[in-house]
């Protein structure tokens, strides 16, 4: 042990070894401060008379496989000044060799803190057990917790999102420095008053960045009214294609008769396809009666009333948003649908064959679902040249609608062209979405007034009342670099947070986490 006491390095600074024990699996340190005199913490009085000494023995890094305790001589001195309270006192280490009554030493604790920061409890408990660290879970909590917080700079440009403490039930607040790419708070819940409070204490916000929930637009502006607010692009553009999936969905039954499907077989449907068939039938009972008390004059809200059917779902009905035969859900097949079309306009028709070149791309769902797709095809196929097969799904046909024409097939060209044909106002909807997006992507704030002028009188009209309703917000969009992308991957990390833990952490847990390691 002498070639490694002759080194000067492995003590924090200030501290001279007097020994060094190999106790079992533990090397033992006795040191001493090489300070003579200490300052009194009470009135700052230097002093020099010793009054008594004692041991204290913080746990060190380990060091050569093997746990490290200093065992630190700390003397006692006599405060000389006349009027100070404290006669007797300690001498303090520097804060980079330990903290009063701690247990470890400062450059441990750093080590605990970081693992506790990663990892959060047990998981970071069984990782110190490899590292010989003596600390069990709830210290890596505290720690975690106990870290005092550094003074930050004032934030001028911020990101306001919500998430999702369990979906659907109940939502926190989470704000993002997007300068400095950093989370400042977390907070409880997603009231507009919570929000508006936050931003009240910050005067100095200049640029607010949020997507289109009305609270924290309507929270931003009560707080900081000169302040810009930016809505999010990405949103702007998702909504933009649910409007028109929307347009599409309510024409389902003109854009059947326009392809030449106006009866549908059963026999030519799955099992699957069966079921929803006949629910549609069952819905279609439904449906003529809420239309035709609709039509009657009858007000949303007595019809509700009358029939116990949900708000919502009654104006779905008088929309015409329920006349889609067959309602598909999101599947791990949709985002490789594309690719899927294409296969199978090359000639690759064998499911298992289709399988597997998904597989090597990447494709992480089973052959059952890539071959019941395959299956499906063949049969529409078959069913919709001779005229009595069924139209394909609404959201196919948006996507057919809104794809570029040099990426269809000649069927999927042909189904375009007479949609289009037979319903020029759904054409206009399309080339409103296509110009829309455009103006997005490309930052085109002056096409924006004129935009909305065209899309108030097309089936459009109620997403561009919407977007005249925040039009400022949406500007700002098309005019500043900002964007709510980065709130969104910060978010992404605290859901990764939550479930490491199991859901069981609460908020002052989740955001010493989340900002520490910002």
């Amino acid at each position: 042990m002498g070639s490694w006491l002759s080194r000067r390095d492995f003590l924090p600074a200030g501290l001279k070894a007097d020994q060094v024990e190999l106790d079992g699996n533990r090397i033992r340190v006795h040191a001493h401060s090489l300070d003579a005199s200490a300052a009194c913490p009470r009135c700052g009085t230097v002093s020099r008379h010793v009054h008594s000494k004692y041991w204290r023995r913080p746990a060190d890094l380990p060091a050569h496989g093997r746990e490290v305790e200093l065992v630190l001589l700390v003397r006692r001195f006599r405060c000389c000044a006349a009027g100070c309270p404290a006669k007797i006192f300690s001498e303090r280490f520097p804060p980079d060799v330990t903290r009063p009554h701690s247990r470890r030493t400062s450059r441990l604790q750093e080590l605990v803190r970081h693992i506790g920061i990663a990892l959060g409890g047990r998981p970071a408990q069984a990782l110190a057990v490899r590292l010989l660290l003596p600390v069990s879970k709830d210290t890596f909590l505290r720690s975690v917790r106990a870290k005092t917080e550094e003074a930050a700079a004032e934030p001028r440009v911020v990101g306001i999102d919500d998430w999702a403490w369990r979906k659907g039930q109940r939502y926190g607040t989470l704000i993002c420095d997007l300068e400095r790419r950093k989370v400042i708070d977390l907070l409880p819940d997603r009231e507009p008053a919570t929000v508006e409070a936050w931003l009240r204490a910050r005067p100095g916000i200049e640029v607010v960045a949020r997507d289109r929930n009305g609270g924290y637009g309507g929270a931003a502006a009560r707080a900081l009214p000169d302040a810009v607010q930016v809505a999010d692009r990405w949103h702007l553009l998702e909504n933009a294609s649910a409007a028109f999936l929307a347009a599409v969905q309510r024409n389902m039954p003109a854009i059947r008769k326009a392809i030449g499907v106006e009866t549908l077989d059963p026999r030519l449907l799955t099992a699957a396809e069966r079921l929803q068939f006949e629910g549609f039938q069952r819905r279609q009972q439904t449906n003529h009666m809420v239309r035709r008390m609709a039509d009657e004059g009858v007000p949303i809200k007595r019809i509700v009333r009358l029939t116990g059917l949900s708000r919502g779902l009654v104006r779905q009905i008088v929309r015409g948003e329920r006349e889609d035969v067959f309602r598909i859900r999101e599947s791990s097949l949709t985002a490789w649908l594309p690719r899927l079309e294409r296969e199978w306009s090359g000639g690759c028709r064998n499911g298992a064959e289709l399988w597997r070149r998904l597989r090597a791309d990447g494709f992480q769902g089973s052959l059952r679902v890539v071959g019941e797709w395959a299956t499906r095809q063949r049969r529409a196929e078959q069913a919709v040249p001779s005229g009595t097969g069924k139209s394909p799904p609404a959201r196919r046909i948006a996507r057919l609608l809104t794809m570029g024409r040099d990426h269809l097939t000649r069927a999927d060209a042909i189904q375009v062209v007479r949609i289009e044909a037979a319903l020029p106002a759904l054409a206009t909807a399309r080339e409103l979405t296509d110009r829309f997006t455009e103006m997005v992507r490309n930052a085109r704030e002056s096409a924006l007034g004129a935009w909305l002028d065209e899309a108030d009188d097309s089936l459009l009209s109620s997403f561009a009342r919407g977007l005249r309703s925040d039009q400022a917000a949406v500007a700002a969009a098309l005019r500043e670099p900002w964007s709510n992308g980065q709130t969104e991957g910060q978010i992404n990390r605290l859901k990764t947070l939550k479930r490491q833990m199991y859901g069981r952490a609460n908020i002052d847990l989740l955001k010493a986490r989340l900002v520490a390691a910002s």
